[in-house]
């Protein structure tokens, strides 16, 4: 199973989506959503991998592309630290987003997943495709605040 997601938002916070293409040899299926709500970036490049991995319904080996240095970085080497510090910083302040980091460690604990950088807006395929499907979240979660 190869996941691809990325994050979106429209400022920095402001309405936000996500996007994710999730492929198992020939076939594919794209997920995507939004927030309407002020969000953040990186809120939406964690929702995007938590949501692909929760959609799995069997444990899956996975490689999971993400552009999102704070997300690779995160879950590969950071969450340790935070989850025996009571998800605490090293400066002894509440880890921003604790709530989906939690929630992403859950969504991985069932699954075997390898995790890969891909430069986003680089011309790589399936990222690109994300990220056409995380502003496609940005877009719905706007028009919904003004309808």
């Amino acid at each position: 199973m190869e996941i691809y997601t990325d994050g979106a938002c429209s400022g920095n916070p402001g309405p936000g989506g996500w996007g994710a293409v999730l492929r198992y040899g020939h076939h594919e299926r794209e997920l995507y959503g939004g927030e309407s709500e002020t969000t953040t970036n990186n809120r939406m490049e964690l929702t995007a991998p938590i949501r692909a991995l929760e959609t799995l319904t069997r444990p899956s080996v996975v490689k999971l592309y993400t552009d999102s240095t704070y997300v690779r970085n995160g879950i590969t080497s950071w969450m340790i630290r935070w989850r025996s510090n009571g998800w605490l910083t090293s400066a002894k302040e509440p880890v921003k987003n604790a709530d989906l980091w939690q929630r992403l460690e859950a969504a991985v604990s069932r699954h075997q997943v390898e995790w890969h950088w891909v430069k986003g807006h680089a011309g790589h395929p399936e990222n690109e495709r994300a990220d056409k499907l995380a502003v496609r979240g940005v877009t719905e979660a706007r028009e919904r605040l003004t309808s």
